[in-house]
Formats: C-alpha cells, structure tokens, sequence
C-alpha cells in the first residue's frame, strides 16, 4: 500500500500555542479545518503535561479570547516593579493606569496548548502528530514534506512554528550569544506581595518573578540570568543553598526564599533572522528567538499569528507571505530591539549602571513615557 498523501492549503509545522494559535486563527478567518494540517512530534498528552511558566501579556490574552482559547487556568499580574540591584531608582507599571482588569497573566504551557488545541478540534484542523518532518521540497505552486512515518503532506504554503528541518537553512548573521543561562523554577516566598511581577535586574543578568497561585497565594515562577559558569555552580547546590543564594541575588522585598522546585538551566541567545520564501514561511520563535527579559517571546509569536492568519485567510500565495513580512517588520523589529537592549544594559558593574538605575526613576516620574513601555509590552507596536 502506498504511504498516505495529505493535501491541504496550509500545512504548520509545530503545534506549539503558537502553531495552534496560526490554526485557530485561520479558521476564525474563514479557513477551512480540513484545509490545515498541523504537524508536531510530540502527542497532544505529553505537550499539555509540560508544567513550564509562560507570560501572557494584555494583548495576548484578547487573541486567545477571540479564538476561544480563553479563559483559562492563570494567575492576573496587577502589578510590575522594575528595579536595578544596588542601585537607586525603580519603576511600578499599574493595571490602574490602564483600566485594565490586569497587565497580564501567567500560565502553565500545558494549559495553553490545551485550550488552543480544544479550539482547534472544535474546528476539525487536520492533526498529524506524532510525526516529524524529514525533508521538504518546494516548487512555484507549492511544498511537499515528507514526514517520517512515511506520508506526505502537499501544500500550497508551509510554515515554520517551531523548529524542524526549515531550521537547518536559517542565516547565522544575526545571532548573537548572550553568554548567559537562564534557571528556571518555582519557589515560594514568606512574604508574598499578590498579583505583583518583579523584574529585577543584577550584575549577571536579569532575575524575573512572575505570581503564580497554585492555592497558597506564595509561589512564584523564577526566571533567573546569569554566566554560564556561575549557573553550573548554581545548579550543583541543594536547595538551602540555592534559596540562600537567590535572596542575595534579589533581595528582601518578599521575604524569605522558602521553597523551590528542581532547576531547570538553558542557554540564551538572539536569533533575529526573520526567514521566508515564496512558499515557506517561520514564526514565533522559529522566526526570532528572544532574551526573556519581560517575557515577549510568546507575546511577539502570537501577533505573528493573527497576522499571518489574516493575510493567508486572503490566498495562499507568496504574495500573502510578502504582505506578512512587511506588516510584521516593525513590531519584530521594535520588541526584538527592546528586549536585547535591556538585556544588555543592565549588566556589569561600570560607570553607567547609576544613572541606568536612576533612568528607572525617571521612568516612574514621567508617566507618558511609562505608560508608553507597559503599552509596547502589553500589544506591542500598532
């Protein structure tokens, strides 16, 4: 019997939230489910199993919401305190100043692919998992994947959601290495200040804790930046010493570091190399790989998304993928710029650390400009 042939309009590789989210999108848009494949190489039980932390900003919540992704299990965060160790000078972004019910919210991973892979089936988008695509060709109407269980997926337009053979094609020019590891875990404190995300940044890098309620109102999600060699030692003491350690690196202002989950450690770096060809085309963090600091990885993949799924929902055609390159340039560019400047400014013990640390200050005293950031972040660039 011959291997099975999928023909479809628009095949995602990646069913990450963000892939789901492009599925969903389109159909919301008038796309056909049947028309959509998604492919991934995990089964749909171990991705909504993963019990990893994700941001979701203002505007990344109303994308959810539109697809009927939302609500779902999340702790609100009210508030955002941005200081800078040692040194004079902080900012407090206010849902408030906003008229928001919150600046944004934290979630499971899982539970994000749940809702968005429920909205899928409620659409019938063809589902391939698992399978991993092997290789792809591409022709002027179209691309065939061959998938490693021996199918084939034709298509008129193939993208890039999450990793993959596209991956193995991708420019170097633009990535960079922040020559920094990221800890990833949850702890609890003893004095928890509720609703409130602390980015609070060190000599090494970034320490980030974002609320995260699992019923006792005191664990957070840490997100904690460093160099890689210091993050080896980190990673090698028992939990005493970690908690120790931690609270010399941020601090008394919820209390005591009390708890914390085993650590997770990997390494960061830019990639900012936006690929596309007439048939093929990436997102998310196929498309730009971001430092975490203020979490706008998922946030930047999910306009990518709504946007795609527009200009696609007109025609599968290069001429759609062309239009999405140039809508999306400005915000990619803006967040991605962003993002890596803080991530690098705030680090080591020069001269201009003080008056970084006062530029805080100034932030919080002069309003437009704050509420001008807390807008970038929640939407990005409009």
């Amino acid at each position: 019997m011959a291997p099975e042939r999928i023909d479809v309009d628009i095949a995602i590789c990646g069913a990450g939230p963000v892939g789901l989210a492009l599925a969903a999108f389109l159909v919301r848009r008038g796309v056909q489910g049947e028309r959509i494949a998604l492919i991934d190489g995990k089964s749909l039980g171990q991705a909504i199993t993963d019990p990893r932390s994700i941001a979701l900003s203002w505007g990344s919540v109303q994308l959810l919401d539109e697809v009927r992704a939302w609500p779902l299990p999340a702790t609100p965060i009210h508030e955002i305190h941005v200081s800078r160790r040692g040194q004079l000078g902080r900012s407090l972004m206010d849902r408030l100043e906003h008229g928001l019910p919150a600046l944004g919210y934290v979630a499971r991973y899982g539970a994000v692919v749940d809702a968005l892979a429920r909205a899928c089936d409620a659409a019938r988008v063809r589902t391939v998992r698992p399978a991993r695509v092997e290789s792809f060709d591409e022709e002027d109407e179209g691309v065939q994947l061959r998938l490693d269980d021996g199918r084939t997926v034709v298509t008129k337009v193939a993208v890039q959601a999450e990793g993959g053979v596209f991956g193995q094609q991708e420019s170097k020019a633009r990535q960079r290495d922040y020559e920094q590891t990221a800890l990833i875990a949850r702890v609890t404190v003893s004095d928890p200040i509720a609703h409130r995300a602390f980015e609070r940044f060190t000599d090494e890098g970034p320490l980030a804790l974002l609320p995260q309620d699992d019923g006792d109102g005191h664990g957070y999600a840490l997100v904690w930046c460093m160099r890689p060699e210091r993050a080896v030692d980190i990673q090698l003491l028992d939990d005493t010493a970690f908690l120790r350690a931690l609270g010399d690196a941020f601090g008394t202002r919820l209390g005591d570091f009390t708890a914390a989950s085993p650590r997770v450690a990997f390494p960061l770096g830019l990639n900012a190399e936006a690929r596309a060809t007439s048939r093929t085309v990436a997102i998310g963090n196929a498309a730009q790989t971001l430092h975490p600091v203020a979490g706008q990885g998922l946030n930047l993949g999910l306009r990518d998304a709504a946007v795609l799924a527009r200009q696609l929902a007109r025609g599968a055609t290069p001429d759609a993928i062309a239009s999405f390159m140039l809508e999306r340039s400005q915000d990619r560019s803006l967040t991605i710029g962003l993002t890596d400047t803080m991530a690098r400014a705030f680090v080591g013990r020069g001269p201009l650390q003080p008056l970084l640390g006062l530029s805080l200050a100034a932030l919080d005293i002069v309003k437009p400009a704050r509420l001008l950031l807390a807008d970038l972040m929640m939407f990005g660039r409009r």
